[in-house]
């Protein structure tokens, strides 16, 4: 077999109309490279290269879906970096949904030609109600255009075979291990420049001239309102410090039940878990941000006597529960003293933004207001849109509404509240809401009684991290 591939190869560099075609391509591309940079149009350069990589990533989704997992999720993490600097160039930004029709493509392909069943999730009926009841709201009379549909459903649903591609791809520790490993990798390099960031200012990373519809609503810094030190909101490869913050609430679970995972199992990678966990703690500190700070205590607590509850105590498994939860503090703390150590005056500033403002006893703490208040006053708002009882159509309200209207030139909608489910009473009505609720219902049960029944195992800390992150998603 490899002597017929080399021969072919082999045949291949001695054709001579292929070597022909091979080098005037070659020269070709080398040309119009050396053009682009002469005349400084580098930007036109670098879209290019991404259109090929973009090929190139594709042809190798279509050979391998599980490959094309990976290439997805990478993408994902550096997707707002490259479109920062592309102008918000819309070749980017529906980019990963090219990769993801390929790796349905190719997956769906592979699987019936095995005749492998699918994994049929428990909630699918509950998610199946919700579907067509946000089908039939694409066509809310009361949008301007059907684009906002199709977008709201491309928002909400274009990437639910995830859950598919994900139960078929960790059928074994081997294949779980490997995209675990990837994941933190990936996560320790999103958040270290997150960290730098947070250090160096906003002109690392980020583009001279920041778009305004890229940067969103967030703001660059934030100040103490007593002592009035500032503090820079980092957002790493992302284009809002929103995004790097809702990046690292779900890292931070992952690498915790990862980590407590690998202590149990007593196997390699104990080191780079660890690692990770110290290094999205302390981005976590940096990104002055009180409800990433008070997500991480609080999911830290939870899991800690959550993961010695699920243990079992036959064996040394007791040992190395406790070990696991001694770890992750012993990386947390060396990872907060180092940054304490070395640059101090970037941890004192976002410690007296944590202090001033959620601390009861202080003068300007907004603990009240905007844990219960501020989005109480929001969702309620919601209720002043006349058409409250039954929306005004999905994606109306949504991220993304400001590309409709460009490139279909749609009329703006102009709706919107500052709450996740004041925003689902504007686009899908009060019935919508409740929906929404019974399907968030829905998967954080099935995902606790899978964690449940992983209770005694070694598996337990990942079951954990899942349950922990759908608990999260529908809150968000």
């Amino acid at each position: 077999m490899k002597i017929g591939v080399l021969r072919s190869s082999f045949d291949f560099f001695h054709n001579s109309g292929r070597n022909l075609l091979t080098m005037a391509l070659i020269a070709l591309a080398a040309y119009e490279c050396a053009t682009l940079i002469v005349e400084d149009n580098l930007l036109t350069l670098y879209r290019v290269g991404l259109v090929v990589l973009g090929l190139a990533a594709f042809v190798a989704i279509l050979k391998d879906w599980r490959k094309g997992v990976y290439a997805f999720v990478a993408w994902i993490a550096v997707e707002d970096l490259i479109r920062k600097y592309l102008g918000n160039n819309m070749i980017v930004f529906f980019a990963k949904d090219f990769l993801a029709l390929a790796l349905y493509l190719s997956f769906f392909v592979a699987r019936r030609s095995t005749f492998t069943k699918l994994y049929r999730p428990p909630f699918l009926i509950t998610f199946l109600v919700f579907f067509w009841y946000c089908v039939l709201q694409a066509f809310n009379p009361a949008s301007t255009s059907i684009f906002y549909g199709l977008m709201g459903l491309k928002l909400c649903f274009f990437y639910a075979p995830l859950l598919f591609v994900g139960h078929a791809l960790v059928d074994s520790e081997k294949e779980l291990r490997r995209f675990f490993f990837f994941n933190s990798v990936l996560i320790l390099t999103v958040a270290a420049f997150g960290i730098a960031q947070s250090i160096l200012g906003h002109t690392f990373l980020n583009p001279e001239v920041i778009q305004e519809d890229i940067r969103g609503l967030s703001t660059l810094y934030r100040v103490s309102p007593i002592t009035g030190l500032v503090a820079y909101r980092p957002t790493s490869f992302f284009v809002s410090a929103g995004r790097f913050q809702n990046f690292l609430l779900v890292s931070w679970i992952l690498a915790l039940g990862f980590g407590g995972f690998l202590l149990m199992r007593k196997q390699t990678g104990r080191l780079l878990a660890f690692t990770t966990v110290g290094i999205v703690a302390a981005a976590s500190m940096l990104t002055a941000s009180r409800g990433v700070i008070l997500w991480v205590i609080a999911s830290a607590m939870v899991i800690a006597p959550a993961v010695i509850w699920g243990a079992s105590w036959a064996g040394q498994q007791r040992i190395r529960v406790m070990r696991a939860v001694q770890r992750a503090a012993v990386f947390v703390a060396i990872a907060l003293t180092i940054l304490v150590g070395i640059f101090p005056q970037e941890v004192a500033s976002r410690l007296a933004i944590y202090t001033e403002t959620l601390s009861p006893s202080s003068s300007k703490s907004e603990l009240g207001s905007r844990s219960w208040n501020y989005p109480l006053q929001n969702f309620v708002a919601a209720f002043d849109y006349p058409r409250w009882p039954y929306g005004y159509g999905i994606g109306t309200a949504s991220l993304g509404v400001q590309y409709v209207a460009r490139i279909m030139h749609a009329p703006p909608m102009n709706v919107g509240v500052e709450s996740g489910y004041g925003q689902l009473v504007i686009e899908l009505g009060i019935v919508g809401l409740l929906l929404w609720i019974l399907l968030a219902y829905a998967i954080t049960r099935s995902a606790w009684r899978a964690a449940k029944n992983l209770k005694g195992t070694v598996w337990f800390p990942i079951g954990l991290r899942f349950s922990g992150s759908s608990f999260c998603w529908p809150s968000q």
